[in-house]
Order: structure tokens, then sequence, then C-alpha cells
């Protein structure tokens, strides 16, 4: 039986080519995406999180060659973080000069993770292109694991939802510079 059916994915990219913001499972927490090329959607995405767009924010995708036009790699990064994905890791990687602020934020990289979890993993391969992808909660808040809270959070937002199981993970997937190798999260 499958984890989750096409037709919530196709229904959710149709959404995402919109430029709507959509809320998904991911490995440990629901999470908000978007399409991170369009500029009114990031923004939407940051009002509803109450984010400051300094911060910058995490891309997903459902391999590495998703990301490698956003990113500035060589062997020795490639080599690091190959063996973590697809998985719940999140590295921290020199980004190209095109990135518009409003993913990296303040800093000259941009985080980013090849998802494992299977909705995650679907919404990225059919948009075709990595998402944005911060837990689905106001900044001050815990991050939310099941659907019902999340509808009850954002009641008078315009958020498409994927419905379906969060994973396993107890906590919200650990964050490494790629450059370093040292744990920021």
């Amino acid at each position: 039986m499958p984890y989750h059916s096409p037709f919530k994915i196709k229904n959710a990219v149709r959404h995402l080519k919109a430029g709507a913001v959509i809320a998904y499972p991911t490995e440990a927490v629901y999470g908000l995406g978007c399409d991170p090329l369009n500029e009114d959607a990031v923004m939407t995405l940051l009002e509803i999180k109450q984010r400051p767009i300094e911060k910058g924010l995490i891309l997903i995708a459902s391999s590495l060659e998703q990301l490698r036009p956003y990113l500035v790699l060589d062997k020795t990064l490639i080599d690091r973080i190959t063996p973590t994905w697809p998985g719940p890791v999140t590295w921290v990687i020199p980004a190209q000069p095109w990135v518009p602020k409003w993913l990296r934020g303040e800093h000259q990289s941009l985080a980013v993770r090849v998802t494992n979890h299977p909705i995650a993993r679907d919404l990225c391969a059919q948009f075709g292109s990595p998402l944005v992808s911060t837990s689905a909660n106001p900044t001050t808040r815990p991050a939310i694991k099941e659907s019902r809270k999340l509808l009850k959070t954002f009641a008078d937002a315009d958020i498409f939802i994927v419905h379906g199981k969060v994973g396993e993970l107890a906590q919200e997937t650990a964050i490494y510079d790629a450059v370093s190798g040292k744990r920021l999260r």
C-alpha cells in the first residue's frame, strides 16, 4: 500500500507553481515550503512564520543534482556531505553568487538537505526543484508534528496542507557546516 497518494503530490505541486505556501510532513516535523525562486512566495512564508529574512532558510531536494545550481561545491565537500544523504542531515554550504538574499539571509552560504521523507522527496521530485523547508510553527513556538495542530495554528493563513505522517526523528534535523564539519544544531 502506498505511503501517500500521487494525487496529493500533484495537487501540492500545482499550488507551488501558482506561488502558494504549502505545509507537508518531513523527517521530524511538519514543514512550511514554497518555490525558492518565487520571491513573493518566500516573503509570504516568512510573514506566516514570523521569521526574519536575515536568518536565511533551508532548501530540501530529492537529489544533490537539484541543489547543485545553488551551491559552490568541490570534491572535498561532496565527499563530506553525500554519505549522509538522502537523510536527516542539513549542511550549510557556500552559495553561488546569484542565490537571492531571501534564501541566504545575511550569509554567503545556504542550508540544504536531500530528504529521505517519502512525501517531501516526492514533492521535490515532482516539482522538479528544491523547496524552501522551514518548520511549520511561528518562530517562538514549538515545532508541529500533527496536522490537527497545524490546522489550528495556521487557521487564518492561506496554506495548502499535504497531510501525512511525520518521520520518526525526535528532534529537528542536525545542521552542520560543510566547510568545517562543525555541528551547528
